[in-house]
């Protein structure tokens, strides 16, 4: 290829297409791990608020799939989870289900819309699903009690695992996103 070509030639996606059977695969394990990761810390006694498992997988899949990836995950997670387990409580069903889906739409849309660098995608990404989800339990009345305690309780433990969050997935939808590259430009 000449270098006009080379110039010519449109920036590469920064994030994989949606549609095919390793692709569905790929968003079926996601959501899989969005179930079960928390089904396995609800089981085990881990805290889930410290380590926010479900919120992992959704954030990937939008690094990785873009915002239809991201908030199809982000939206099946917890409606699956709730059916498999009763966990997200059924008053938190509703307000989790949109901060998730915030999540993932909101990843996935900066990451390959908007084209910003992965780590500047999930912290507002972040932040955007904290807002929908404070809005959304407000709205909803799915908190009756001191909601100013509940906010510290539910959103305070959680900001260790956001700043991971932050720091690892950027680099594990990179790799992912690399290895499937490359697995495509040798079939």
């Amino acid at each position: 290829m000449s270098d006009y070509q080379e110039a010519t030639v449109p920036l590469n996606k920064p994030t994989l297409a949606l549609w095919g059977v390793r692709a569905f695969a790929f968003q079926a394990v996601l959501i899989g791990a969005a179930v079960f990761l928390p089904a396995a810390a609800h089981l085990s006694g881990a805290a889930v608020r410290y380590l926010l498992p479900m919120h992992w997988a959704v954030i990937l899949a939008g690094l990785v799939y873009g915002w239809r990836g991201g908030g199809v995950a982000g939206f099946l997670a917890p409606i699956v989870s709730y059916q498999l387990s009763g966990f997200p409580l059924s008053h938190m069903l509703l307000p989790m289900t949109v901060e998730l889906a915030t999540y993932g739409l909101a990843t996935g849309f900066l990451r390959e819309v908007v084209r910003l660098n992965p780590f500047i995608s999930t912290t507002v990404a972040l932040l955007l699903g904290r807002i929908v989800f404070i809005l959304s339990v407000l709205l909803s009345g799915a908190v009756a009690a001191n909601q100013i305690q509940y906010f510290q309780a539910a959103l305070l433990p959680g900001l260790v695992a956001a700043v991971c969050q932050i720091a690892a997935l950027p680099f594990l939808a990179e790799w992912w996103i690399g290895q499937e590259k490359r697995r495509q430009k040798h079939d």
